[in-house]
């Protein structure tokens, strides 16, 4: 659960909470004793066993050959001891092109273009987060047709916004009946401007939002779905 201030097309401003959308597991499975299952980390094969370091290994003219010819007469990629191990209590770390752990990290962001080619690369910037601050998140007045939203952008996760008191219902109310009536998703943004994206932690991904409202007799349902992903089609190359 959190909270966020919101301000609507009427100017009126509201602290409200938000909280994730997440829906009930129905099916579960079971093993042939009805246990039921549950994931877990494996090793697939230690660092000195992998792609690269077998082929650096194989030491041949065409090392692709040659590795597997050597997978066809015996097993170079599986160690007995370690190779199919279950993991607990892992930690990430960053390892150099020579699979030796790093300790001082640089951290580059880089855009792309939609072809895949890098367009800019800089040193990476942490995010401070904006919504819920002195400054509400507005009423942009940017409204976007539902199926031009779904077609355009790649959702990665979405937050209910809900009331916390009767005054902030009828405000959360309001802008529910007001999407729906026009039948659109609100572009929300952060910032005095409502340009800036949305960032919920220190560090955390800044996202698009998009304000979707339903409304059903004295029940509302204002859904903020979020957006770090655009679709867009590569240029074409001139001839």
């Amino acid at each position: 659960m959190g909270s966020m201030n919101l301000s609507n097309s009427k100017n009126r401003d509201a602290e409200v909470a938000t909280r994730s959308v997440s829906s009930t597991q129905r099916i579960v499975y079971l093993d042939e004793k009805g246990r039921q299952t549950k994931s877990v980390r494996v090793l697939r094969a230690p660092i000195e066993r992998d792609l690269d370091a077998l082929t650096k290994q194989v030491g041949h003219s065409d090392p692709l050959a040659a590795l597997s010819d050597a997978l066809v007469k015996g097993d170079p990629e599986v160690d007995l001891e370690r190779t199919g191990a279950f993991l607990k209590d892992t930690s990430r770390v960053y390892v150099s092109p020579e699979q030796k752990i790093v300790h001082s990290v640089a951290l580059w962001d880089v855009v792309r273009t939609p072809d895949g080619a890098v367009k800019e690369r800089r040193a990476h910037k942490v995010s401070e987060q904006n919504v819920a601050t002195e400054t509400p998140l507005k009423w942009s007045g940017k409204l976007l047709k539902k199926a031009e939203v779904w077609n355009r952008f790649v959702f990665s996760g979405k937050l209910q916004v809900v009331h916390v008191n009767g005054l902030t219902y009828d405000f959360l109310f309001e802008m529910a009946r007001e999407l729906e009536q026009k039948d659109a998703l609100l572009l929300v943004g952060a910032g005095a401007k409502s340009n800036q994206p949305l960032v919920f932690q220190r560090g955390g991904t800044p996202y698009r939002g998009f304000l979707e409202g339903r409304t059903q007799g004295d029940s509302y349902c204002l859904i903020l779905h979020l957006s770090n992903l655009e679709l867009r089609a590569p240029s074409k190359e001139k001839a």
